[in-house]
């Protein structure tokens, strides 16, 4: 005999709260600073950094934590970088950064996947708390300053200028041939020298950068 349609419904309401109660709960466990540095690669290594950054402390005590930089808010963003994240878990079995010789190694690659994704994101986390439209442009620094307001027309985001924000930068990256291409743009497009560079009215020489 065919069960009671009510009864049936009800069931399976509450089957379903039960389970999507208990895959929240696991989303949410998961997406803690506690949970990303319960594995020693992470806390014997990039941890230990980002505690050095005023990302971790500051004169306002407003902390940015892992999932804060590293996990999207929004639902469907979030799912898909916790399945992206599976690939983690068979790296952690096969021990390819257990050791810090074996992750300052991979260095550069890991994090490289972070800042190409953050470009495609257009460094969506980080807009979480340093949105454009809120900043008084005028309180930052020269250079700052000048930099910030040029990169909206350059398009470009946040990762593009502050890579190792956070982390030690790896070795092998040149942080001078970035440099070196920002100064070379400006002088094609003669931004004044002196907005970075104050007393300087005229095209810099070589020993000015």
């Amino acid at each position: 005999m065919a069960g009671n349609p009510v009864v049936l419904l009800l069931g399976g309401f509450t089957v379903g709260i039960i389970f999507w109660g208990g895959f929240n709960w696991a989303m949410e466990l998961t997406n803690t600073e506690a949970f990303c540095i319960s594995c020693h690669e992470m806390k014997e290594n990039v941890y230990q950094e980002y505690k050095k950054t005023r990302h971790y402390s500051n004169s306002t005590g407003v902390r940015a934590t892992c999932p804060d930089c590293h996990v999207p808010k929004e639902w469907l963003h979030k799912i898909v970088r916790k399945v992206r994240a599976t690939n983690e878990l068979y790296h952690k079995l096969l021990g390819t950064v257990d050791t810090p010789e074996k992750f300052n190694a991979r260095r550069l690659t890991l994090a490289q996947t972070v800042w190409i994704g953050m470009q495609k994101t257009d460094s969506r986390e980080c807009r979480n708390c340093h949105g454009f439209d809120f900043m008084d442009i005028d309180s930052q620094q020269t250079t700052a300053r000048t930099i910030h307001q040029l990169s909206t027309g350059w398009r470009k985001t946040c990762i593009d200028c502050h890579k190792g924000i956070a982390h030690t930068l790896p070795a092998e990256f040149d942080k001078s041939a970035e440099l070196d291409d920002q100064h070379e743009r400006m002088e094609k497009e003669n931004v004044n020298c002196s907005l970075c560079h104050e007393g300087m009215a005229t095209a810099p020489t070589d020993d000015d950068w």
